[in-house]
């Protein structure tokens, strides 16, 4: 339990730091999750496991947390152990670190490619962090998170983060990414853009980083992105501006050529956002463009939004 008060990690890493076989940790781990203190989350072939315990939940749950808490400040026998477990998560930490090392190795070539047709990303971070202000991102969902990066350059700024990804593979590039966050401020979470795992206005920011361009419909991914974040609240787009190059769809397998100001104003409008702010980024071919728009009062697209 106080493993994963640190980060989540899959059963097979636990059984790897507690020096268990996974049948035994998986036992130990069915009983946990049964009883509440513990969650499971599937991402492809893995399983990975969280704290269902935190200090400020209610009843049992909050004394348990308290009770290890205090059981690691003053029993030495068991605060040796978990100092010495938490050291082995080190060896965690690494092997993700060197998986995702060896990934962008592999892929080096083809994002280059994509990389040398736009402005460098630093210069669209710095103006995406300026035009979203200093304030509070609350809760913010990063969808399309991808390695984690927009997750962790806006971390310190919200109270929660939430990365949601399609693909496993990018999650894990996320995860070892993300590692070294406190486990409760970020969350990893698989699922569809057009289709969010999520309850409804749960969000004060959502972001789209270099995404919706792989929507075939992306009024049904601004649709969904409308439904989860609350009146108020903002949206935040980073995409290509429209463009011509047709290979992209081949190469890099884009829906979408960019999107005009006039589509995506209306996608704006369609899905209940006030667009409020935009600005284009010139690098060579491609033109990278930032639009925020607010969550109005009104609701927009009903017929988009999922109900029940």
């Amino acid at each position: 339990m106080r493993l994963l008060a640190s980060m989540e990690l899959a059963v097979g890493e636990l059984a790897q730091v507690l020096g268990q076989s996974q049948p035994r940790v998986s036992r130990h781990v069915k009983i946990l999750c049964d009883a509440g203190l513990a969650e499971r989350r599937r991402e492809g072939g893995w399983v990975f496991l969280r704290s269902g315990v935190a200090e400020g939940a209610p009843g049992l749950k909050t004394a348990l947390a308290a009770l290890l808490a205090a059981g690691e400040a003053n029993d030495p026998a068991f605060a040796i152990d978990c100092e010495a477990d938490r050291r082995h998560l080190d060896a965690i930490r690494q092997s993700r670190q060197a998986h995702a090392e060896d990934y962008f190795a592999a892929h080096a070539e083809e994002w280059d490619s994509l990389r040398s047709l736009h402005i460098a990303d630093g210069p669209v971070e710095s103006a995406l962090a300026a035009m979203l202000g200093d304030e509070s991102l609350g809760q913010l969902l990063d969808i399309g998170t991808g390695t984690g990066r927009m997750a962790e350059l806006f971390a310190a700024r919200a109270t929660r983060v939430v990365g949601l990804d399609k693909s496993p593979e990018m999650l894990r590039l996320a995860r070892a990414r993300l590692q070294d966050l406190p486990a409760g401020r970020f969350e990893l979470v698989r699922g569809d853009f057009t289709d969010l795992p999520f309850d409804g206005a749960g969000f004060d920011t959502v972001l789209l980083h270099q995404v919706l361009h792989y929507a075939q419909a992306p009024e049904l991914v601004l649709a969904e992105a409308a439904r989860v974040t609350h009146e108020g609240g903002r949206l935040a787009v980073v995409d290509f501006a429209a463009h011509a190059r047709e290979d992209l769809r081949e190469r890099h397998a884009h829906a979408r050529l960019g999107f005009s100001d006039a589509q995506m104003t209306k996608l704006f409008t369609d899905a209940g956002y006030a667009l409020q702010a935009e600005r284009a980024l010139a690098g060579h071919e491609l033109i990278v463009k930032i639009w925020i728009g607010v969550r109005r009062a009104e609701q927009g697209a009903t017929s988009l939004r999922r109900t029940g």
